[in-house]
């Protein structure tokens, strides 16, 4: 009972942060599953969302701030697409790519004008950041909702892209962008939708996050997007079950190195991973290989 109460918050901890990985990786796999872009300012979006909640709750209550925080997340999402992306599309793919590094290059100076650099505290939200007794291991309640939470949201998401009518053309413009362009699919409405999906996700994402992990800087989103972005090429880029899988494993053995007491190791072992999948199966853990046409 004593090893048990020592390592359950270890665990727990994992399973939550995996979670919180998740959210963010479906952005990044629904973008590239369609764009094959890697939208580099995700995790960027993803700390934008943090600060916009530590800053509107001084202004109303915390009821309010967090929808604010969701639309205004959202919005973001969505003109960075327009704004950065959409001149882009029939340019060559570095050209994106290079907009997607300067767009996080962006926010991340934006919000270091905007907090000096320091690091803001995150408000505590009412009942989810309450202290609670699981096992005899204490914890936050937010460690117990976010695998519920996220698993919900992947289930709705799944079932938003296999029986809806924007769904349908999600997975037509993955399958064949220029062809579903043909067929009359409004590819602008779905790229749209999709950077619309994936940003809502790592505003739920940013929540959960920032209520466990307190402090937002303007880098805070650099760690957990490229944690999350490792997650989806682990688990196949442009599958979300993969992205899902992918992220709690990475979570749960990130928290597990840090357990053993090997902390200094957690963010290495993320990447040495990302390295020993690229090596061993390069689609990742789902991935479906791609043959190129001549």
């Amino acid at each position: 009972m004593d090893w048990m109460s020592r390592n359950l918050p270890y665990l727990m901890a994992g399973i939550s942060v995996g979670g919180q990985y998740a959210l963010i990786a479906i952005g990044y796999t629904m973008v590239y599953g369609i764009l094959r872009l890697i939208n580099f300012a995700h995790g960027d979006i993803f700390m934008v969302a943090g600060l916009i909640v530590v800053y509107a709750t001084t202004a109303m209550p915390i009821y309010i701030a967090i929808p604010l925080m969701i639309a205004a997340t959202v919005f973001l999402g969505f003109l960075v697409e327009r704004v950065a992306y959409k001149p882009l599309r029939s340019a060559p793919r570095m050209s994106i790519m290079i907009s997607a590094i300067g767009v996080s290059y962006l926010l991340q100076n934006m919000a270091l004008y905007v907090t000096g650099g320091l690091s803001q505290q995150y408000p505590a939200i009412p009942w989810i950041s309450d202290t609670v007794t699981v096992f005899g291991a204490t914890t936050k309640r937010v460690t117990l909702i976010t695998p519920v939470l996220t698993i919900v949201l992947v289930v709705l998401l799944v079932f938003l892209i296999k029986k809806t009518k924007i769904g349908m053309a999600m997975r037509a413009a993955s399958r064949d962008f220029e062809t579903s362009q043909l067929m009359g699919i409004k590819i602008n409405s779905v790229v749209s939708m999709t950077f619309i999906i994936g940003t809502f996700l790592a505003a739920i994402g940013s929540l959960l996050f920032f209520t466990n992990y307190t402090g937002v800087t303007p880098t805070a989103g650099a760690m957990p997007g490229l944690k999350a972005f490792v997650a989806a090429v682990f688990g196949g880029i442009g599958s979300i079950p993969g992205a899902v899988i992918g992220a709690f494993i990475i979570g749960i053995c990130e928290n597990i190195i840090k357990g053993l007491g090997w902390t200094t190791f957690s963010d290495a072992f993320t990447f040495a991973l990302l390295i020993v999948i690229l090596i061993a199966k390069p689609t990742g853990l789902f991935g479906e290989k791609v043959t190129d046409k001549v």
